[in-house]
């Protein structure tokens, strides 16, 4: 209600569906963004009503999908919202909106990943840890459609057969669930002692005696075991951001020539100096990632239904991507 004018540089979109995320508010105070109240959902697809006087890559009809950057006054889930036109991208015609705003964000974080911290290429091997969630689904494609031989870690039996059937098939699928199987043995195993390429973690257990309150937390890998099954050269994606190494586990990695880099998705949104990268990804994800690959989205969810499914995101409790239908 009661737009404000569509500025020079804005596009007036009418959403058509609108994904949930995980909000990271301690990052948001960390930048001076935090709010009393904060807009939900970012990522969205619709199509473009309106440009502004100097909007050069859209016009009125386009279908576009974008993600709404961090200090985004307004919220995804509305009917028609104002965004700047370098926050968007062309939506391939092929691809529905709920595909399309349920793939961007874990797009280009694998996009980001495996390509920006870790240059995947033919005939490397690639560990994608919980590859049954959003994000390890489109990892483990994208790495697949790059050439490279793809393992991956199952949480639960459902996850391990739902790995099991993708196409192009995953090489090894190992099943953690039950606490028994050692990750490092089964990836030197797999790889015949050379060890992996690229790890893409989900989170790293950094001491033995942490607290193992949650199920997920007693499924998650040590450190000491990531550094064990990375190869020579080997790259090492983590999400951790409080990861710390010891002086030993620093010289693990240095008489292996290894590398530690660290996955944050919004580090496009925060320098505008990336403005251009960003866009790239976007582009080339978008005509890629979305048309190619398969995504982990559950049912599209009716609006009135959005704020129950926001409380099971940020309880980072959703197994599969939530994506407000409109």
């Amino acid at each position: 209600e009661n737009l404000p004018p569509t500025r020079d540089n804005d596009v007036k979109v009418q959403v058509r569906a609108c994904a949930l995320s995980w909000i990271d508010t301690k990052l948001l105070s960390e930048v001076k963004l935090q709010k009393e109240l904060l807009p939900v959902g970012r990522e969205i697809s619709g199509v473009v009503l309106e440009v502004g006087r100097k909007v050069t890559f859209f016009q009125p009809d386009d279908e576009v999908v974008g993600i709404l950057p961090l200090d985004s006054e307004e919220s995804g889930l509305c009917e028609v919202i104002l965004v700047h036109e370098h926050y968007l991208v062309r939506k391939p015609e092929k691809v529905c909106w709920v595909e399309a705003a349920g793939t961007v964000r874990d797009g280009v974080r694998a996009y980001t990943a495996l390509h920006y911290l870790s240059q995947v290429s033919p005939g490397k091997t690639v560990l994608v840890m919980d590859g049954a969630s959003p994000f390890g689904t489109i990892a483990i494609q994208l790495a697949q459609h790059r050439g490279a031989r793809v393992i991956s870690t199952a949480y639960s039996l459902e996850d391990k057969q739902y790995l099991e059937r993708l196409r192009p098939p995953v090489a090894r699928v190992i099943d953690v669930s039950n606490g028994k199987i050692d990750v490092a043995e089964s990836c030197l195993e797999e790889t015949g002692g050379l060890g992996v390429d690229i790890v893409l973690d989900a989170g790293v257990k950094l001491y033995s005696a942490e607290d193992e309150s949650t199920s997920k937390s007693r499924l998650l890998p040590h450190k000491h075991d990531i550094i064990t099954l990375l190869g020579v050269g080997g790259r090492w994606i983590t999400t951790e951001k409080y990861l710390q190494l010891d002086p030993p586990d620093s010289h693990s990695l240095f008489l292996k020539g290894a590398t530690v880099s660290f996955l944050n998705d919004e580090i496009w949104n925060l320098s505008n100096i990336q403005q251009g990268k960003y866009l790239y990804i976007l582009s080339d994800e978008t005509s890629d990632i979305l048309f190619h690959f398969r995504p982990q989205l559950d049912e599209p969810i009716p609006l009135y239904e959005a704020k129950v499914s926001m409380e099971i995101v940020q309880k980072n409790e959703a197994r599969k991507r939530q994506v407000i239908q409109f």
